[in-house]
């Protein structure tokens, strides 16, 4: 019988406790009516995720990625012990499969079309008493009665990329009648688990598997990925898997599932130039942005081909909404606000931004793209501050591969600004707040990490000296 490491059993303990209290975190509905409370109970899961991952850190490698990935599917596992609770997003996404397996473009109509009458339901469109919650938004009946629907914005067409939709069409046809969000919270564990198994896999033989751990164990999984289903996780795993093939040097291959992920989220363009670090060529750069494009591109072709209305959906409309051109509508910006005029703040953050992609692109190691990626990513986010947390789950795969676990705190951070949300607290103060800590961690943990480095460096070069000093001595003994 095989036994098992103290430390591993330690770290087990760890996560049964993570898990337990992830769960009762899904289970809590407080987003509305007591986003404090709610804030308190996501401060719990960091801490003790945070506390797993440092208990794993010593645990045997081979115990170490068999507890990861069992761990990782029982903690996102928890995101299916309730019904969506901090998004309403994964409601379009079962609206818009159910009006393609209709044979309708799902571009063509906002759900409160008229022409979509006929695919509506009591769970999607709701009326009477049910329509009282605050999250319903009230939409004309059929007869022009008072009506409404679980969806946010259902008189504006959907903004998913087609790789999206094809995954939101799969998911209702592998769904049986009436079960409803379940699908999509299933497909959320799914895709979860494989980016746990690509981490382990590239980890196991590029670094750490342990690191897999920032990522298997992560709160945002749970919550984001499967509870809430949001579909970025599926372009979190073809990004993923396409990083792991350009670090094998299989660019084309990478480069076309990196396309899919673009496809998939457009938030993953940002991993491109991780892709490209360190290349040297024009065509070794043309071997990841070619196939990246023409992935892109054939995804869209068959929705441009079926569809009367822009398969770019809502997409101007959501920018102009979420203000990245108003930076007080939002509090876009927060860091940079502090420092400069909100007329600044957008050119400062393309600036940085471009900056650091520079860095990447000439100074990047094309062994670890991820690493590159991680740093246009997390620059990204600390200094555009997005609200929705969900955006996050990129990053904390990213963190996983390349082991920098500060850049986490920037996850925290966006968690911490959208939960408070609905409760009293000063938006700008808190996304100022939040983000602020998060670079504070990133820089000192930045600070210490090269100073380690210096330390070792300057020891591995006296130790080097000694032993010159050794060997002249050595010969001298021997020459007298």
């Amino acid at each position: 019988m095989p036994v098992i490491n103290p430390r591993t059993l330690a770290a087990g303990g760890l996560l049964a406790a993570l898990t337990a209290v992830v769960a009762l975190t899904v289970r809590k509905d407080g987003y509305v009516s007591d986003p404090v409370g709610l804030a308190w109970w996501y401060a719990a899961c960091w801490a003790l995720f945070a506390v797993a991952v440092f208990a794993v850190r010593k645990v045997p490698a081979r115990q170490a990625a068999v507890l990861i990935a069992a761990g990782g599917v029982a903690v996102a596992a928890t995101g299916l012990l309730a019904p969506p609770r901090t998004s309403t997003d994964s409601f379009r996404y079962a609206w818009d499969g159910r009006v393609q397996a209709a044979g309708i473009s799902p571009y063509d109509h906002p759900p409160a079309a008229p022409e979509l009458v006929k695919l509506r339901d009591d769970w999607l469109f709701p009326a009477g008493d049910a329509c009282g919650l605050p999250e319903r938004v009230r939409i004309p009946g059929p007869k022009g009665e008072p009506h409404c629907t679980r969806m946010n914005r259902p008189q504006v067409h959907t903004i998913y990329p087609p790789v999206a939709e094809g995954y939101f069409l799969l998911v209702h046809g592998l769904s049986p009648d009436g079960s409803r969000h379940k699908g999509l919270q299933i497909g959320g564990v799914a895709l979860s688990a494989g980016v746990t198994a690509v981490l382990l896999l590239v980890l196991r033989r590029r670094g750490d598997p342990r690191l897999a751990a920032l990522w298997a164990w992560c709160p945002i999984v749970p919550i984001e990925a499967v509870n809430n289903a949001h579909v970025d996780v599926l372009g979190v795993l073809l990004a993923v898997a396409g990083l792991a093939l350009v670090a094998q040097r299989r660019r084309g291959a990478g480069g076309a599932l990196l396309g899919a992920a673009v496809a998939a989220k457009l938030m993953p363009a940002v991993v491109l130039p991780g892709a490209l670090a360190g290349v040297r060529r024009v065509r070794d750069a043309a071997a990841v942005l070619g196939p990246a494009a023409a992935v892109t591109a054939f995804a869209y072709l068959p929705y441009l081909l079926v569809s009367n209305s822009s398969v770019l959906g809502y997409l101007g409309g959501y920018t102009e909404e979420e203000g990245y051109d108003d930076p007080s509508a939002r509090q876009r910006y927060a860091l940079l606000r502090l420092v400069l005029p909100d007329d600044w703040a957008l050119p400062a953050l393309v600036a940085g931004v471009l900056a650091v992609v520079a860095h990447v692109l000439l100074r990047g190691d094309p062994e670890r793209p991820w690493s590159g990626a991680l740093a246009v990513t997390g620059a990204a986010f600390l200094l555009a501050t997005p609200g929705y947390s969900w955006y996050a789950l990129l990053l904390a795969a990213l963190v996983a591969l390349d082991g920098r676990w500060e850049w986490l705190a920037v996850a925290a951070a966006g968690a911490a600004k959208y939960v408070t949300g609905n409760s009293d607290a000063d938006a700008q103060v808190m996304s100022a707040t939040a983000y602020g800590v998060a670079a504070g961690i990133v820089l000192a943990a930045g600070v210490a990490r090269r100073a380690g480095r210096a330390r070792r460096q300057a020891r591995a070069g006296g130790a080097a000296g000694d032993g010159e000093r050794a060997e002249l001595s050595s010969a001298g003994s021997t020459a007298r």
